[in-house]
């Protein structure tokens, strides 16, 4: 059997010469079949040798990705197992401020308060509403708050300044003082208020926050001061079907008896002879 292959001309006489002279001459026709048929079949190889080559980068690209890929899905992982860690951390800490606060009972304040109050109020009634059986002042938050903001405004400050002069007198020394902050349904939808805020929730507790700071920061002392955001969860009256509900946006500070009183100054310490007095608590 004659074996295919590529045979060049040139070594024509030196391979098929023997061959003719024993089994006769092979004629051209025969001899350009085979030819053409070893120079296809080296062309095959050559091409399927490529594919290889093609087909081994391929799968040594598709390892690497693969690994690539396999440490980002542990790290997204790794990442919503933390999200999570702080989503049921953030509930707890709701849940225990609802409970602390379902304790307080909020009422009417001492009369030299409550005077002090109603004063502040008709001073600014035009974004204070004061109410006396509650111990509360409520603000209007279009008019403290810009639209999506926690930033306070100036208006806004002259009249928390007020109030923290009220809440550092010494008939008003023994409050504890809760802000907390509402918003309507309405969606946020600003790019930049949801990177701030994310949730009405959020945008409520951080204007709360937002006087609570104010509060401190001229003389208020932070264990007084609590701040809560209910979001749209608790309105002050029926949302409209667009959410856009002015009268649910605002910020409600409520006066209630402190666990222990507290001053702005320290309280001197008790002479060996003298029988401290028990702390009060709040009222149940």
């Amino acid at each position: 059997m004659f074996v295919a292959r590529v045979i060049r001309p040139a070594l024509l006489a030196g391979v098929l010469l023997p061959a003719a002279l024993m089994t006769g001459c092979v004629n051209q026709s025969a001899y350009d079949r085979l030819y053409e048929t070893n120079r296809s079949l080296t062309a095959r190889n050559a091409n399927l040798e490529r594919e290889r080559d093609e087909a081994r980068a391929q799968a040594d690209l598709l390892r690497r990705n693969y690994g690539n890929s396999a440490g980002a899905i542990t790290e997204l992982e790794r990442q919503n197992a933390e999200l999570q860690r702080q989503r049921d951390q953030a509930m707890a800490d709701y849940a225990a401020l609802e409970k602390r606060l379902a304790g307080l009972t909020f009422g009417p304040v001492d009369a030299t308060t409550d005077q002090a109050l109603e004063a502040l109020a008709a001073e600014y009634k035009d974004f204070i509403k004061y109410d006396a059986t509650r111990g509360m002042l409520r603000f209007a938050s279009d008019l403290t708050f810009d639209s999506g903001s926690d930033a306070l405004k100036d208006t806004a400050r002259q009249a928390i300044g007020a109030l923290a002069q009220i809440l550092t007198s010494s008939s008003a020394a023994g409050y504890d003082v809760v802000i907390e902050g509402h918003t309507d349904s309405q969606r946020l939808a600003n790019p930049v208020t949801l990177r701030e805020h994310k949730t009405n929730r959020h945008l409520s507790a951080h204007r709360a926050v937002s006087v609570t700071s104010e509060l401190a920061k001229l003389g208020v002392m932070n264990e007084r001061l609590l701040a809560a955001g209910w979001g749209e969860y608790r309105p002050a009256v029926p949302n409209n079907a667009n959410g856009n509900t002015p009268a649910n946006r605002r910020v409600e500070i409520f006066l209630v008896k402190g666990s222990r009183a507290v001053t702005s100054a320290p309280t001197p310490a008790p002479t060996p002879t003298a029988t401290p007095e028990p702390a009060p608590e709040y009222s149940k």
